[in-house]
């Protein structure tokens, strides 16, 4: 390949992306908190379950109902016995119309229900033109098991929990999706930084094989050396095709993430916070602010809440208790006059006499359950703080291995430029020089390499605390 149309190539590429928009890790981490589908979807988990705690709240409301139907119609053929022992069939056609008030109230202490009643039913013989009203002027109820469960009590006590838990969970998932946005970025920083790699060898490479095709028109070099430099130019074409894919792959793939179109290049992230992390006080912080500690308590109320239903479900006592005022007549004024009481009162009962073991084995399994779930939950804290150590400890680490491969980086990009200059005044010769390119391109990856950790890492610690110890203040906020 002419050197010429290379580096006339290259020059092209570099027009064609002037004016492109530069864009930092954290206008990308931005972008897609606002605009992805990952985050919407988060969004929209945490709506639906806001929506699912005032559901639950309005559990503990008076509910106002009006039911009923109208009209009703009904025509069919009854069986009617005559005094002579003779069956007929009669015709029989008629309407009716019902409808019910009603205003419910639970009971969440005691997990009953109380409940104010008024409706009105009407009936009418359409061949017989007659018809009747009945009407509950008023009715107060109410329903109250006597030995049960009550559900009630103990989503009292779940529910706010599964809410606050939600709430630190979104977070929680928005650090995440930072954490899954700095992997899609150095991907993509990766495949820029390679493809410029790759253009810079294949023109580099260019000038060398012209270089020694000189020297071997002149007879100071061999023809060993000027096959190995021609294949370490095509090597380069290779290289930089592949490079072309990549580069376009993870575009592609950032673009997707994030939902857009635009033609953007990344900055590196040279400027890394600088964290001063204690173990115990980012526990402390996981400890008061992360959703699965909420998770644990609701957990271990949740197996005492099968414990209770299995001990409570083995005997049923169940009381109904009414009062109203109830009148009949033709018309609809005559049912109101004059009304008559109405008192209910029914006690049921379910008791086991001979179960076969049903209830113990009920009672045992929500036990059983319970001890298995604190074995659980124990297990669950001690890896999380484990997780939370051994991240804090990898700082220092982390930090240690950005400066030291920053400075290596620097380092091969010097012994690169001196071993050119003696490659082209003849004092080494070209393997050395292409191990000195070598070096200088894992350098620089493997100094991205250690960026990348950081920030991963540095995501991950606000992911598991819900706190920004580079600014000192707390992700979420309770309401």
């Amino acid at each position: 390949m002419n050197k010429y149309l290379v580096t006339l190539w290259i020059a092209f590429g570099w027009i064609s992306s002037y004016g492109q928009i530069n864009y930092s890790l954290e206008d990308i981490i931005q972008k897609v908190k606002v605009q992805s589908t990952r985050s919407k979807e988060a969004e929209t988990r945490k709506e639906n379950r806001y929506w699912q705690y005032k559901y639950y709240q309005s559990n503990y409301n008076p509910q106002l109902r009006l039911q009923g139907n109208s009209p009703g119609y009904n025509r069919d053929f009854n069986q009617n016995r005559l005094d002579d022992g003779t069956i007929v069939f009669q015709e029989q056609e008629q309407t009716f119309t019902y409808a019910n008030l009603s205003l419910q109230q639970p009971l969440a202490i005691s997990g009953g229900q109380i409940s104010i009643n008024s409706d009105v039913y009407r009936w009418k013989n359409i061949p017989l033109n007659s018809r009747s009203w009945n009407s509950t002027l008023i009715n107060i109820k109410i329903d109250q098991p006597i030995i049960g469960f009550n559900p009630l009590k103990w989503d009292k006590m779940t529910e706010p929990l599964r809410y606050e838990e939600s709430k630190r969970a979104y977070v929680e998932e928005m650090e995440y999706i930072s954490s899954l946005t700095v992997d899609l970025f150095f991907d993509y920083l990766d495949a820029q930084i390679g493809y410029d790699i790759a253009r810079f060898n294949l023109v580099r490479n260019d000038t060398i094989y012209n270089i020694e095709k000189g020297r071997y028109n002149i007879g100071t070099t061999s023809r060993d050396k000027l096959l190995q430099v021609e294949l370490q130019l095509l090597r380069s074409q290779q290289q930089l095709t592949q490079a072309k894919l990549d580069l376009q792959s993870s575009e592609l793939e950032i673009k997707t993430f994030i939902g857009i179109d635009e033609v953007f290049d990344l900055i590196i992230p040279n400027k890394i916070p600088d964290l001063k992390v204690n173990i115990d006080e980012a526990i402390n912080y996981a400890s008061a602010n992360r959703s699965d500690f909420i998770a644990f308590e609701r957990r271990q109320l949740e197996a005492d809440r099968q414990i209770a239903q299995a001990k409570n479900n083995r005997y049923r006592l169940d009381m109904t208790a009414s009062y109203g005022l109830t009148g009949t007549g033709q018309n609809l004024e005559d049912s109101f006059q004059e009304p008559n009481n109405q008192q209910r009162l029914n006690i049921q009962f379910n008791i086991p006499i001979i179960d076969w073991g049903r209830n113990k084995a009920s009672m045992k399994t929500a036990l059983a359950n319970k001890k298995l779930e604190s074995y659980v939950i124990t297990q669950d804290q001690r890896s999380f703080l484990q997780e939370i150590t051994t991240l804090v400890a990898q700082f220092e680490v982390l930090k240690s291995q950005i400066e030291i491969s920053e400075q290596s980086d620097l380092v091969a990009q010097e012994r690169y430029n001196v071993s050119q200059n003696q490659y082209l005044i003849g004092k080494i010769d070209i393997t050395n020089l292409n191990i000195a390119l070598t070096e200088k391109d894992q350098a620089k990856r493997s100094y991205l390499a250690a960026l990348r950790s950081y920030w991963k890492a540095y995501f991950n610690l606000r992911r598991l605390t819900l706190y920004d110890f580079s600014h000192d203040e707390l992700l979420y906020q309770e309401d």
